[in-house]
């Protein structure tokens, strides 16, 4: 038999497709236009963050600062007070859109996300714990809060998304079977937070409240490194896991046919989505609604059949930074949490989601 002559093969609108030797491969302009362009948004984004304040300083002088440029105030100001919490801001937002997308894609449902299905409120238990019986929230040189708090976030969540999967697989790990019991163990998991915070006097009972609205107040460069080195070394893992999981969008027997070991792949896509959000949360506090709204927007705007792992990260950082602006400015003196802004943006989706979910169960 002749092998197929791709010369003649229609093209597919929005793919070119490359061939070198025996590698083929599909080019498609938009996976690379749209994260440059959300690329552009996030820098932007982080412009105006590191401009806006007390002392305004302007966006060309905040870039020539960020460039080792400017004068010694701006550079100070900029790169010492403004910027740990955008970076802060943007990294809490890449790992938890990028967990949102795993377990979106894991879960075959838009729904699913670390919020809906307790992991946040897991690492939120995590953290709390360590603030109200801690005794203090920065322990004994910032022990507590360096070390204590993110190892009690990861500890939280990890055990959380451990009592959802051991719940959810025993008859068939399905979609609704994860959102239904991930519910249930947030709701628990709800009631204790709420347990812990009647317990807590009044000082701790206020310190873990403005962690948990997700706050980036208070960031350094010392309290973002959980964040950063969680990102560092899980979105290479998340990459690496990119083509098992597009496998994932098709049921269990075409992904076992296209060689995909399903449990160790699950097993390892879980386990990444989960150390993303607790290494978000420990920084930052429960951001709410990134993890569920931003891989479902990155999906829109590159068109592609499940969650994209690098734009969802992208978008995620984007939109928190952008949050965190419009939390600063938009209000005059009043100061909201970044989680508040992303609570209020992304509360109508969540809702657009179950009207729309619930019209294609009547169709």
């Amino acid at each position: 038999m002749s092998a197929p002559d791709t010369a003649s093969t229609p093209a597919v609108p929005g793919r070119t497709p490359l061939r070198a030797g025996p590698v083929s491969a599909v080019w498609r302009p938009r996976t690379v236009l749209v994260p440059l362009l959300i690329l552009a948004a996030l820098f932007l984004a982080v412009l105006v963050d590191c401009g806006r304040g007390d002392i305004a300083i302007p966006v060309d002088r905040v870039a020539a600062a960020l460039f080792g440029g400017g004068d010694e105030a701006d550079r100070m100001v900029v790169t010492e007070l403004r910027l740990p919490r955008a970076v802060t801001g943007a990294l809490a937002g890449a790992s938890l859109a990028l967990a949102g997308a795993i377990l979106q894609g894991l879960a075959r449902n838009p729904l699913a996300s670390p919020d809906i299905l307790g992991v946040t409120a897991g690492s939120g238990v995590g953290a709390v714990a360590v603030i109200v019986l801690g005794g203090s929230y920065g322990g004994v040189g910032g022990t507590v809060a360096s070390v204590g708090l993110p190892a009690a976030a990861m500890a939280g969540g990890v055990l959380a998304a451990a009592a959802v999967y051991l719940l959810a697989v025993r008859r068939g790990l399905t979609g609704n079977r994860v959102l239904l019991v991930g519910v249930g163990i947030d709701a628990v998991l709800t009631s204790v937070l709420s347990w812990l915070l009647l317990k807590a006097d009044i000082v701790d009972a206020g310190r873990a409240l403005l962690w948990l609205n997700g706050s980036l107040n208070g960031a350094s460069w010392d309290t973002l490194r959980p964040t950063l080195w969680t990102l560092a070394v899980l979105l290479p893992v998340a990459l690496l896991l990119s083509f098992p999981f597009g496998a994932l969008a098709f049921d269990d027997d075409t992904a076992r046919g296209l060689g995909v070991r399903m449990t160790p792949t699950r097993a390892a896509l879980l386990l990444t989505a989960v150390l993303l959000t607790a290494g978000a949360t420990a920084a930052t506090g429960p951001v709410a609604f990134v993890a569920l709204a931003c891989p479902q927007l990155a999906l829109r705007l590159l068109r592609t059949g499940t969650p994209p792992l690098l734009a969802s990260a992208l978008t995620g950082a984007a939109v928190t930074v952008w949050a965190d602006v419009l939390g600063r400015t938009a209000f005059g003196s009043v100061e909201l949490p970044v989680g508040v802004l992303t609570a209020a943006l992304g509360a109508p989706y969540l809702l657009y989601l179950l009207i729309r979910s619930g019209r294609a169960r009547t169709s």
